[in-house]
């Protein structure tokens, strides 16, 4: 998968470093075929995902197009998520990570380079 590598950065803090899907076919392929990740994932433009194929539960937050938090939610390998409306990004990371770095709605995301 082609990628870009960024950080993941709210409120001045460093969430985790980051890989940023890029194409058509970037964004398909998400994590399928990982047995793990360390940081996040984000794809854009994204208002949905599945993990259908996926070897392990993620949490997911869906962004809107000035990076705020409009939802967070965690799925179990082979589900279908909802698209949410006005989500313009998602960034996926292993289950528990948002917990551990304090990520929730209403929060504001930035990708630094």
């Amino acid at each position: 998968m082609s990628t870009d590598e960024c950080w993941l950065v709210t409120d001045g803090h460093v969430l985790a470093g980051a890989e940023r899907a890029h194409g058509r076919r970037g964004r398909a392929k998400g994590l399928l075929g990982r047995d793990g990740l360390e940081g996040a994932l984000v794809i854009e433009p994204c208002r949905w995902v599945h993990t259908f194929g996926m070897r392990f539960a993620i949490d997911v937050a869906y962004l809107d197009a000035a990076g705020t938090v409009l939802k967070t939610t965690q799925m179990r390998p082979h589900r279908l998520g909802a698209p949410v409306r006005h989500a313009h990004s998602v960034v996926e990371a292993e289950a528990g990570a948002f917990h551990r770095w304090g990520l929730k709605v209403g929060d504001v995301v930035e990708l630094r380079e």
